[in-house]
């Protein structure tokens, strides 16, 4: 049997995470460490110890789809995983956090109000208001906070869907930041072998 480790058991963490975001949005911000130790674990390990490890959302898909049987198994599609598919998606979604940050910068600047809204897919409004009280923090630092949550809470939701329809970690295969992650490590390494090779 599999020795058990500390991080074998963050996909706590994720249920977590969307817990406390639900009641207060401004708790968005912890979703930051896992947006920035995965790059910085490639950048400076070289690997992709995060995905293949730390990542409580891959475990949380794990536990439901495999334990739990809420997955039909499937293979998952090739073009899931293909470089068109996977880059395509990556580009679509820094294209969304470009905008996200877009609008926060907006705010701060004063040319727009806070907008109180949870989107899913980017589209559709989550209606529920109590997530946040006006006047605890910037209105910038809030702004934030709710288009940070739409992002993170979007992910899970697709996540969740290929898991149902195909293998439990179906996500993974064009999950933005282990593409992004993959990436660093490719450049990494050939960077790092040019100078081997210089020498």
């Amino acid at each position: 049997m599999k020795k058990k480790h500390w991080y074998d058991y963050l996909w706590i963490w994720s249920i977590v995470y969307f817990a406390l975001g639900f009641f207060n949005i401004l708790f968005a911000w912890l979703g930051l460490v896992d947006f920035f130790l995965p790059i910085l674990l490639a950048v400076f390990g070289g690997n992709k110890f995060f995905c293949n490890n730390l990542c409580g959302r891959g475990q949380l898909f794990m536990l439901l789809g495999g334990k739990k049987k809420c997955s039909r198994g499937k293979p998952t599609p090739k073009w899931m995983g293909s470089t068109w598919f996977r880059y395509g998606f990556l580009i679509f979604f820094l294209a969304m956090f470009l905008n996200m940050l877009f609008q926060t910068y907006l705010v701060a600047a004063g040319a727009e109000s806070l907008k109180e809204a949870i989107k899913l897919f980017w589209t559709f409004r989550v209606p529920w208001g109590w997530t946040y009280s006006v006047g605890w923090v910037p209105d910038w630092v809030a702004q934030f906070s709710f288009g940070f949550y739409s992002v993170m809470l979007t992910s899970l939701l697709l996540g969740l869907i290929v898991m149902v329809l195909y293998k439990p970690r179906s996500w993974c295969a064009f999950c933005p930041m282990g593409t992004m992650t993959q990436g660093i490590c490719k450049v990494r390494h050939r960077a790092l072998n040019g100078k081997e090779n210089q020498g």
